[in-house]
């Protein structure tokens, strides 16, 4: 058996030949200063399509971005093959800082965040006056997700032919929320899409909503022929529309520099993770009579003021019991 000492022969050594072409490893990751910016379009199993200058790229999430994953409406740079040939596969490299986020959980139990939309200005709520029958306390969660990420809400009310929208108006029209009340008919001569047009002018808009009430159909409209999506309908039996839109898809605005962002039809929106003292900011007619309550109030205890204030008519009693039907779920969700 050969024994090496401290002044050994280098003929002695055997040396392990290297790869060609290697190159040592570091920490030190690339800048990549001269990497193009692109908008995230959609997301389907890893592949991001996005849109760089007037090109549609595909592209892959580089490695050095570890876990964090970009989603539609992020800003992103992108490096490698930027051409938007068939099979051209670039790399995303960096995700901007985001200015606005819409967050939803499956529902209040789940601890799992997903991140459905980022840098979006505004959140359109589009819900039908019937078939399906309006469901309040889901636009209410909504509304709540949109205040804690920073968006502006929208209201936009489908099927007013169906159904008259005076009681739901009652309910949100006074919280200075914007809003657009179209029908079938409105849509087809287009005096509806004039109408929300003017709201989503120059604005990144993401539209919500449970499946059947006519989001895509509506998304539809504004967009180019060539991008429009397959729509389905309602249940007869049950009330429900059937999933047609599987994943968040930003699309061009026609006519227009804005973008509307198409996501799936929801059947819950779960909070739990907006912090339970943030939830009154979604509700801003009742946040004034928050002065009178005690130091950490709840908001649903004998010693909170908003009774009173909702009792002096400040306020629609409806509005403080779908407040407390959220701080509930939360309360029930942290005591488990």
């Amino acid at each position: 058996m050969r024994r090496y000492g401290k002044h050994t022969d280098e003929d002695d050594i055997r040396t392990r030949p290297g790869r060609r072409n290697t190159r040592p490893r570091t920490n030190i990751r690339p800048k990549h200063e001269d990497a193009a910016e692109g908008l995230v379009l959609t997301v389907d199993r890893g592949r991001l399509t996005c849109l760089v200058e007037d090109r549609v790229v595909m592209a892959m999430k580089a490695r050095e971005l570890g876990r964090k994953a970009a989603v539609v409406g992020d800003r992103v740079a992108i490096v490698g093959d930027l051409t938007g040939k068939k099979d051209a596969l670039a790399r995303v490299v960096r995700i901007e800082e985001r200015t606005s986020v819409l967050r939803r959980t499956a529902d209040d139990d789940d601890p799992f965040e997903r991140v459905v939309v980022a840098n979006a200005d505004q959140l359109a709520v589009v819900t039908a006056l019937a078939d399906p029958e309006p469901r309040p306390r889901l636009i209410d969660r909504c509304l709540v997700a949109a205040y804690a990420g920073g968006l502006d809400p929208l209201l936009v009310l489908t099927k007013s032919d169906l159904a008259p929208p005076d009681k739901l108006l009652e309910l949100y029209g006074h919280l200075d929320i914007p809003y657009v009340v179209t029908s079938r008919e409105e849509l087809q001569n287009g005096t509806a899409l004039a109408r929300v047009r003017e709201q989503l002018d120059g604005k990144i808009t993401a539209f919500v909503g449970h499946s059947g009430v006519g989001k895509t159909t509506l998304v539809n409209s504004l967009v180019p022929e060539e991008r429009r999506r397959t729509t389905g309908h309602v249940n007869a039996v049950t009330g429900r529309g059937r999933h047609t839109t599987t994943s968040a898809l930003a699309l061009p605005l026609s006519g227009s520099d804005g973008w509307v962002i198409d996501t799936p039809g929801l059947r819950s929106f779960g909070l739990h993770h907006v912090d339970p003292s943030r939830v009154i900011h979604a509700f801003p007619d009742l946040e004034p009579g928050t002065e009178g309550c005690p130091r950490a109030c709840s908001h649903d205890e004998p010693e909170c003021a908003l009774d009173a204030w909702v009792a002096e008519g400040h306020a629609d009693p409806a509005r403080l019991y779908s407040l407390r039907r959220l701080l509930a779920t939360r309360e029930r969700k942290e005591g488990d």
